[in-house]
């Protein structure tokens, strides 16, 4: 089985519409997802040029035109919006019982695309299919930062330096607008033919 590999940090907004995206690549080309929380801060990144600031307005409506294209709501996150951090912690956990795939969307969900801003994490979790108590627990457990530490150098050591970043195999592909080419490396390496684009007949 095609496997790829999800580095993804819940601050990232444009990370939610990878991860719906990925989702979809996932069940075209049977591949399995190996979900990496990590914590953007952890990466030594250097500062952005002093020209990154007139991109802002750029990027805002960018962000706007993939969230169209992909059928989802993108709204800032408010000051009462669940805390980015603990849901890291909480999807370490979430991907040892096997519902990473339903606890990410649903943070991701909550933090960007709900009109309710007074969700909490724990409903998420409820939502996904986790015990409450159990999920609890693992988010006080130090295993779980320790895990998301150990997934922030890991990216680091591989070259990575965003969210969303993923690798098929060694390739490496960073963010929700290289999904086409994540698509096709996971085709290729499960033997699948893909129709590129033009060879439709």
């Amino acid at each position: 089985m095609a496997t790829v590999e999800f580095y993804f940090d819940f601050a990232c907004p444009r990370s939610y519409l990878a991860t719906v995206r990925l989702r979809e690549t996932a069940l075209r080309t049977g591949a399995n997802i190996v979900w990496q929380p990590f914590d953007l801060k952890d990466l030594n990144l250097t500062k952005k040029s002093p020209q990154a600031s007139s991109q802002t307005s750029w990027k805002a409506a960018d962000l706007q035109a993939w969230a169209d294209y992909c059928g989802l709501q993108i709204r800032a996150p408010s000051s009462d919006a669940l805390s980015p951090g603990q849901a890291l912690l909480g999807a370490v956990y979430a991907a040892s019982q096997g519902r990473a795939a339903a606890y990410v969307t649903g943070v991701y969900a909550a933090l960007y695309g709900q009109a309710d801003r007074t969700v909490e994490l724990a409903s998420v979790a409820t939502a996904a299919g986790l015990d409450a108590a159990a999920f609890a627990t693992a988010l006080a457990a130090p295993e779980a930062a320790r895990s998301v530490a150990a997934n922030s150098a890991e990216l680091e050591s591989r070259g990575g330096f965003r969210s969303a970043t993923m690798f098929v195999g060694e390739q490496m592909f960073c963010g929700n607008s290289r999904m086409p080419l994540v698509e096709f490396a996971l085709a290729q390496s499960s033997g699948r033919q893909f129709v590129m684009p033009g060879q439709h007949g």
